[in-house]
């Protein structure tokens, strides 16, 4: 029997595909970076592939909407109605906090 989809996305991340995270959110905002950094400091243990996911969609997002999403001076839906996920939305606030 195979695993369902829920049980797969909750898995942690494992060590090389955290580090390939890692370096795709790099990013060329300092302070993007600074709230990056701040995050997988916080969560690179717990990390779940869900919220790898997450992240990964928010950054494909350009550094001044990344910004502005994560100081709260817009919404999702403001920046890229397709980002307005559960997981999407979570990650997110992961980010935002401790700012």
């Amino acid at each position: 029997m195979a695993p369902s989809t829920d049980c797969v996305s909750d898995a942690l991340l494992d060590e090389r595909a955290l580090s390939r995270l890692r370096w795709r959110c790099r990013r060329g905002m300092l302070e993007n970076d600074l709230f990056v950094e701040r995050f997988f400091h916080c969560y690179a243990a717990t990390l779940t592939l869900r919220q790898a996911e997450g992240l990964a969609a928010l950054m494909d997002l350009g550094d001044n909407d990344l910004l502005d999403l994560l100081l709260g001076r817009k919404m999702i839906a403001q920046v890229d109605g397709l980002l307005d996920r559960a997981d999407i939305v979570k990650v997110l606030g992961m980010l935002r906090e401790n700012r």
